[in-house]
């Protein structure tokens, strides 16, 4: 075992951390309006990997882990769907991007979460997750992909650019 995780565990967490950063080249691709083909490909089938692999850990009834990936599997199926069937013509190209980018930011909460679990460091300062400095962290992620979401729905327009 590596890190103290079995493989299966290893492999979800893989797909997870290429799901993340594929994701923010995506997003920097939204920011100028460049739609990064092959990385959203990379980023939308690990990011649906990892909620795929994650609803296959043994559970006992239902849990957090289990809504977050439901609504991240919503999310990902209607990018997916407003990408690659409706190719973001008109309301799909919002619909795509606002899917994209809390499909990400769901993975990253997940990340911060685990960060503090699992991170001695990160752990000592908010043990059960509900104090102060998680708080902090999570509310700044929260302000920066609400931040980008706004920024990348007035800049990305591929269609646009296709068409000049």
């Amino acid at each position: 075992m590596i890190l103290g995780m079995t493989p299966f565990t290893l492999f979800h967490v893989i797909l997870s951390l290429i799901g993340i950063v594929s994701g923010l080249v995506v997003l920097a691709g939204m920011l100028a309006s460049d739609r990064k083909e092959g990385w959203t490909l990379i980023f939308l089938i690990t990011t649906v990997g990892t909620s795929v692999t994650g609803f296959l850990f043994p559970f006992g009834g239902f849990t957090p882990a289990i809504g977050f990936g439901i609504i991240s599997m919503v999310f990902l199926i209607t990018a997916i769907i407003a990408l690659y069937v409706c190719r973001l013509a008109g309301a799909w190209r919002w619909i795509y991007v606002v899917s994209a980018i809390v499909s990400l930011y769901l993975n990253v909460f997940v990340l911060v979460v685990q960060s503090f679990q699992k991170i001695p460091a990160f752990n000592a300062l908010a043990p059960t997750g509900s104090e102060p400095p998680f708080a902090v962290v999570q509310g700044v992620v929260l302000v920066l992909f609400v931040y980008a979401a706004y920024l990348s729905l007035r800049r990305f327009h591929p269609l646009r650019t296709l068409a000049a």
